[in-house]
């Protein structure tokens, strides 16, 4: 149909009806060939469902001018109209019922697949908890032999730490009962000792009794009678001695008195030194005198010649050069 040719109107309801009835008793036309019918069918299918009642507003078809000559468009009939539309309610139906069908396989698929998943999901939760437990259950086991082995680890170490401690405590009393034994050992050596020392002393001081009470001399009394002598004419000598020089100081002093000395040539100085010796020599002649003295009454007891350092007799060689004499050669050198 040309561009420029408008829709026709809608005709009343009366001719409408009579039109429907004259298509009714219209001799039937020739049916469309297979290949046209199906590809109208497939043109309907893929078509939006709308309802029949209603009648689809048709689009205004632009006129396209045709390169060459326009060939005849031939207008389908009412009659045939109708057959196509029934064929496209059949292909509707059919597609529904397909879509139907698909649709419940797809929901029976989606069914299963869910309950197939809630079994795998509950058969995983399972296998999860089997797992979960199990791993519980070792860690429990595990745990325990842990605690078993760190409870024999303490054991272990308690009983060697109480092993070690009773070595040491062993130890320790093994070396006081040593100790003992050597204190005790050491305290009667040192008591032996103590009683050799003691008995040694008391030796020496029963010699050095008898040595302090000695009388060296004592069976020979020719000999102390000889010293007797010789000390009694030492002691008259050294008396004479005492005198003279005592008369000297005396004379000096007298003479110091009587004359006149030059202080300045230092006389008066010398004559004073000189009488201070001859004092001190007459004093030094009167402790010789007692010791004499006391030498005559050692040999009235006959105690004369020992030595009073080391209580050893003393030489008779030395008793009679020497007049008197208390001490002994070595004695002597030592002091």
């Amino acid at each position: 149909m040309p561009s420029n040719v408008k829709p026709a109107k809608k005709a009343p309801a009366k001719k409408v009806a009579a039109k429907k009835t004259a298509v009714k008793h219209a001799p039937a036309k020739k049916a469309a060939p297979k290949k046209a019918a199906t590809k109208k069918a497939t043109t309907q299918k893929s078509a939006p469902k709308r309802p029949v009642a209603k009648a689809a507003k048709k689009a205004p078809v632009k006129h396209v001018a045709p390169k060459k000559a326009a060939k005849k468009v031939s207008v389908p009939s009412a009659a045939q109209k109708a057959v196509a539309a029934k064929k496209a309610a059949a292909l509707r139906a059919k597609a529904a019922a397909a879509l139907k069908l698909q649709k419940e396989r797809e929901a029976k698929a989606k069914a299963a697949a869910k309950e197939k998943a809630v079994l795998a999901k509950a058969k995983a939760a399972a296998a999860a908890k089997a797992k979960k437990d199990r791993d519980a259950r070792a860690k429990v086991a595990l745990k325990e032999r842990e605690v078993q082995r760190k409870a024999r680890e303490k054991a272990a170490t308690e009983a060697k730490k109480q092993r070690e401690i009773d070595a040491k405590r062993k130890a320790i009393e093994n070396e006081k009962l040593r100790k003992l034994r050597e204190i005790e050992k050491r305290n009667q050596d040192e008591l032996k000792r103590q009683e050799r020392r003691d008995a040694e002393e008391r030796k020496r001081q029963e010699a050095l009794e008898r040595k302090m009470h000695s009388k060296p001399y004592g069976d020979d009394p020719e000999f102390l009678e000889e010293l007797r002598v010789l000390l009694l004419e030492t002691r008259d000598a050294t008396n004479v001695d005492i005198a003279i020089m005592e008369s000297e100081a005396d004379e000096m002093l007298v003479d110091r008195e009587r004359l006149e000395y030059d202080d300045e040539d230092g006389s008066s100085v010398a004559s004073d030194i000189q009488r201070d010796q001859k004092k001190d020599l007459a004093s030094l002649l009167r402790l010789k005198v007692d010791e004499i003295d006391v030498a005559l009454a050692r040999i009235a007891d006959g105690s004369y010649g020992r030595c009073d350092e080391c209580y050893e007799p003393i030489s008779k060689a030395r008793l009679l050069a020497q007049l008197p004499v208390f001490m002994c050669v070595s004695c002597r050198a030592s002091v």
